[in-house]
């Protein structure tokens, strides 16, 4: 890493203009100018990097400085480019935290830092305290106006980070919610009773082998709008995919009755799809469905083994042929 220090002829006195020093008075503004300093970077010098401690801040006189975090493949992933006039890690600086991501020079660039290069803001503090807790004041009144400032774009985007939001939980393929959400969400989405109904497609792997991997992702989708529907009519609950081609409903004010109605409604939905045509030395492909049910905390007070014994019970239905629909409760097949 190449710095060099203080270039004669360049004042470092536009530092002042970072919003750090807003609560300075005029006497303290000038001592606070003699405390930084200026270097020089040469292309390709680094800043600072990831988990270093921000004792410093910058002001970018000259040049651009790209901000970038290092992938574990070997490559980088720029996140943001300074010019010239642009403020460099003073919010790091301010909250005292560690910078997140390296900074390095893309072309030979000029900075002023504060404090100044081999200073701490301690060794400051001893000779002026009093400019010093100003400082600190400037940065609580920083902080907080850009957390401000971050809840009113927020708020003035709603409905932009709402759709950002569901978009990240969103299955790609189905347009169902990922099992991330369910994870995420499970203390607001739980409503004693809650049934939750987990279908497995029968002889997918036979699917795939014959029709292709397009044919499944088809079928997928087919499968997801059997859930969505059920889902719209009853007005409530939510349509999950978990792993691979194992899909589900979370069905809150749901009885035992009701689930179970409700999972012979998959299981019929599925066994309706028209079969698909012979290929090769297969028969006609006809379609079925294993799925298990329970109800929440009736058959199992505790969550994860509620979800994970649901989950162990299917497989195993599925196993000893599938086409069947098991009731959870405690490990015990209804």
């Amino acid at each position: 890493m190449s710095k060099s220090t203080a270039l004669s002829g360049l004042d470092p006195a536009p530092i002042l203009q970072a919003e750090i020093f807003s609560a300075l008075l005029e006497m303290e503004r000038e001592i606070t100018a003699n405390h930084s300093s200026i270097l020089q970077l040469r292309r390709g010098s680094r800043l600072f990097s990831a988990g270093e401690k921000a004792k410093h801040f910058y002001l970018l006189l000259e040049g651009e400085i790209s901000i970038f975090r290092s992938q574990e493949e070997g490559g980088i992933d720029e996140m943001a480019r300074f010019t010239s006039g642009d403020i460099i890690g003073d919010f790091d600086f301010a909250r005292r935290g560690d910078f997140d991501a390296n900074a390095e020079a893309v072309k030979d660039s000029v900075v002023i830092l504060f404090p100044a290069y081999g200073i701490t803001l301690e060794d400051f503090a001893r000779e002026d305290p009093a400019a010093v807790s100003r400082v600190l004041l400037g940065s609580i009144l920083m902080l907080t106006s850009r957390i401000k400032r971050i809840q009113k774009v927020i708020v003035e985007n709603i409905s932009w980070v709402q759709e950002l939001n569901r978009r990240a939980y969103e299955d790609p393929v189905t347009g169902l919610w990922r099992q991330s959400y369910l994870t995420d969400e499970l203390n607001r989405l739980l409503e004693v009773p809650t049934a939750l109904i987990i279908l497995k497609p029968d002889r997918f792997q036979q699917l795939l082998d014959t029709y292709g991997n397009a044919t499944g992702d088809e079928t997928m989708v087919r499968i997801a709008l059997v859930l969505k529907n059920i889902v719209r009519r009853l007005g409530r609950g939510y349509a999950l995919r978990f792993k691979s081609n194992e899909v589900g409903l979370l069905m809150n004010k749901t009885s035992h009755g009701q689930a179970e109605e409700i999972a012979k409604e998959m299981a019929a939905a599925i066994t309706a799809f028209k079969p698909l045509p012979p290929k090769g030395t297969e028969e006609a492909y006809t379609f079925s469905a294993t799925l298990s049910y329970g109800v929440w905390p009736e058959d199992e007070p505790l969550w994860e083994s509620f979800f994970t014994g649901n989950f162990s019970l299917l497989r195993e239905a599925r196993q000893n042929g599938g086409n069947r629909i098991v009731h959870y409760q405690r490990g015990a097949v209804k």
